[in-house]
Protein backbone atom coordinates (compact mmCIF):
# COMPACT_ATOMS: atom_id res chain seq x y z
CA UNK A 1 0.00 0.00 0.00
CA UNK A 2 1.01 3.54 -1.11
CA UNK A 3 1.89 6.12 1.71
CA UNK A 4 0.57 9.39 1.44
CA UNK A 5 2.36 12.72 2.52
CA UNK A 6 0.10 15.79 2.04
CA UNK A 7 0.79 18.81 3.90
CA UNK A 8 -1.76 20.77 5.68
CA UNK A 9 -2.27 23.39 2.97
CA UNK A 10 -2.28 20.66 -0.23
CA UNK A 11 -5.52 18.66 1.90
CA UNK A 12 -6.86 22.45 2.55
CA UNK A 13 -6.89 22.85 -1.43
CA UNK A 14 -8.25 19.60 -2.01
CA UNK A 15 -11.41 20.30 0.29
CA UNK A 16 -12.14 23.41 -1.11
CA UNK A 17 -12.13 22.05 -4.71
CA UNK A 18 -13.93 19.45 -3.47
CA UNK A 19 -16.94 21.55 -1.89
CA UNK A 20 -16.76 24.07 -4.54
CA UNK A 21 -17.49 20.84 -7.14
CA UNK A 22 -20.43 19.33 -4.98
CA UNK A 23 -21.99 23.15 -4.66
CA UNK A 24 -21.71 23.47 -8.54
CA UNK A 25 -22.77 19.94 -9.57
CA UNK A 26 -25.59 19.77 -6.91
CA UNK A 27 -26.81 23.03 -6.39
CA UNK A 28 -30.56 22.00 -5.47
CA UNK A 29 -29.48 19.89 -3.08
CA UNK A 30 -27.01 22.71 -1.55
CA UNK A 31 -29.82 25.31 -1.58
CA UNK A 32 -31.87 22.62 0.22
CA UNK A 33 -29.18 21.73 2.87
CA UNK A 34 -28.84 25.41 3.53
CA UNK A 35 -32.40 26.30 3.68
CA UNK A 36 -32.79 23.32 6.09
CA UNK A 37 -29.91 24.37 7.93
CA UNK A 38 -31.23 28.35 8.28
CA UNK A 39 -34.61 26.98 9.11
CA UNK A 40 -33.36 25.14 12.02
CA UNK A 41 -30.89 28.04 13.08
CA UNK A 42 -34.62 30.54 13.26
CA UNK A 43 -36.82 27.75 14.89
CA UNK A 44 -34.10 27.65 18.14
CA UNK A 45 -33.40 31.40 18.03
CA UNK A 46 -37.48 31.53 18.16
CA UNK A 47 -37.58 28.70 20.72
CA UNK A 48 -35.01 30.46 23.11
CA UNK A 49 -37.09 33.79 22.97
CA UNK A 50 -40.29 31.57 23.84
CA UNK A 51 -38.62 30.91 26.57
CA UNK A 52 -38.12 34.35 28.09
CA UNK A 53 -41.59 34.92 27.47
CA UNK A 54 -45.01 35.18 29.08
CA UNK A 55 -47.10 32.10 28.59
CA UNK A 56 -50.06 31.99 26.49
CA UNK A 57 -53.03 29.60 26.26
CA UNK A 58 -53.87 26.97 23.56
CA UNK A 59 -57.04 28.62 22.97
CA UNK A 60 -55.90 32.38 23.05
CA UNK A 61 -53.94 31.48 19.97
CA UNK A 62 -56.10 30.20 18.10
CA UNK A 63 -58.76 33.06 18.79
CA UNK A 64 -55.70 35.30 17.41
CA UNK A 65 -55.42 33.49 14.25
CA UNK A 66 -59.19 33.20 13.94
CA UNK A 67 -59.71 29.75 13.52
CA UNK A 68 -61.95 27.72 15.33
CA UNK A 69 -60.93 24.15 17.19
Amino acid sequence: MTELNLDEDKIKQIFKTAIVEVIQEQKEVFSDLLTEIIEDIALEKAIKEGESTEIVSREAIFKILGTKR
